[in-house]
C-alpha cells in the first residue's frame, strides 16, 4: 500500500517543529513527508515500520527518519485504550538544516547522519537516555534556548551509536506516492486551504462519489474533511497572530474562514484558547507548550 502524504507546518516564526502525540492518533499510518523526523517513543510497545523494515519497539525508541522515508509505528493497546502521550516529535526541512551547516563548520559531522538517516536509523538506549531530556525541554522552549537544545540534541545524535533500518537499496519514490490518488488530493488542498474548498470538487478530483470520498478521507488521514482543513487554517492563523500586524478579524479571513465566530470557535477547540489569547501569551513571551 502507497504511504500517506502528511502536510507538516512548521511555523513562520520557528526553525524546527516539535510536539507530542498520543494513541490512536490521526498521524499514526503509514505516511511520509519531505521533512527529517526525530520520533522518541515515550509510552506503548508495538511494531516499528520504516521503509522495508518491520520491528519491535518499547519505551525509548529513538528514530531518525530521511525525506520521504515511509514510517509508522503502530502500538500494541486493547481495543478501545488511548495513551494520552505515545512520542515526542521533532521536524525539520531540508533547507534549514543545510543552513545550519554552512553557517557552522562544526556541524558538519550532521551531514554523515543525515545521509544514513535516509535509510532510517535507530539509536542505542543509552542516546535516547541522553536526547529525551532535551526533547522534553524542546516543548516548551521559546527563544535562543530552543535553538541551544536543538543544537544539543543534534550533538548527541552525531555522537551517539546507531544502526539503519530499511535495507541499502530500498529507495524512497516521493513521485510515484505522490501520484496516488488521494495524495493528489492532500497537495491540493495544502495549496489552496486558504480558499473556497467543496468537498464535492474534491471527490470529482479523486474520482470518487462525495460519501465514497469523505469515508477514503477520514481512512487515510484520520479527520473529516472539514476537519483537516480548519486545523491547517488555525495553524497558518498561529503565525499570522504571532508575526503580523493584522487583527484578529483580518486573519479570520486571510486564512480562509467566512466569519469570525466560527474562527473563534475552531481555534478555541484545537488550541485550548482564543485567538486574541494565544496572540497575548505569544507576545509577553510565555510558554504554549500545551497550544503548540
Amino acid at each position: 500500500m502507497d504511504p500517506d502524504l502528511e502536510l507538516v507546518q512548521v511555523r513562520a516564526d520557528q526553525s524546527f517543529k516539535v510536539w507530542s502525540h498520543g494513541y490512536p492518533y490521526r498521524t499514526v499510518r503509514w505516511h511520509f513527508h519531505p521533512e527529517y523526523e526525530l520520533h522518541l517513543v515515550t509510552a506503548t510497545d508495538g511494531h516499528r515500520h520504516v521503509g522495508d523494515h518491520i520491528g519491535a519497539f518499547t519505551p525509548g525508541d529513538l528514530v531518525l527518519t530521511g525525506p520521504n522515508l515511509p514510517h509508522n509505528w503502530i502500538s500494541s493497546v486493547r481495543e478501545g485504550e488511548t495513551v494520552d502521550e505515545r512520542c515526542l516529535v521533532l521536524q525539520f526541512t531540508e533547507a534549514f538544516i543545510q543552513t545550519c551547516i554552512a553557517a557552522f563548520p562544526e556541524l558538519r559531522m550532521v551531514a554523515t547522519l543525515l545521509a544514513e538517516s535516509r535509510r532510517g536509523v535507530r539509536f542505542e538506549p543509552a542516546v535516547a537516555e541522553q536526547v529525551a531530556p532535551a526533547m522534553r525541554s524542546l516543548l516548551g522552549a521559546e527563544g535562543g534556548h530552543r535553538i541551544a537544545l536543538f543544537m544539543a540534541v543534534l550533538d548527541l545524535l552525531t555522537r551517539g551509536r546507531r544502526s539503519p533500518l530499511a535495507s541499502i537499496g530500498f529507495q524512497p519514490n516521493a513521485s510515484a506516492y505522490l501520484s496516488g490518488t488521494m495524495n493528489v488530493v492532500l497537495q491540493h488542498i495544502g495549496r489552496n486551504f486558504t480558499g473556497d474548498l467543496c468537498e464535492q470538487d474534491l471527490a470529482g478530483l479523486s474520482r470518487q462519489s462525495v460519501s465514497t470520498f469523505s469515508r477514503s478521507f477520514r481512512r487515510h488521514t484520520g479527520m473529516t474533511f472539514v476537519g483537516y482543513v480548519n486545523a491547517l487554517r488555525v495553524e497558518l492563523a498561529c503565525q499570522y497572530l504571532t508575526q503580523a500586524k493584522l487583527s484578529v478579524t483580518e486573519i479570520c479571513y486571510a486564512v480562509g474562514f467566512n466569519n469570525v465566530s466560527n474562527f473563534n470557535r475552531q481555534f478555541l477547540a484545537l488550541k485550548g484558547m482564543a485567538p486574541s489569547r494565544f496572540r497575548a501569551l505569544r507576545r509577553g513571551g510565555r510558554s504554549l507548550a500545551a497550544a503548540a
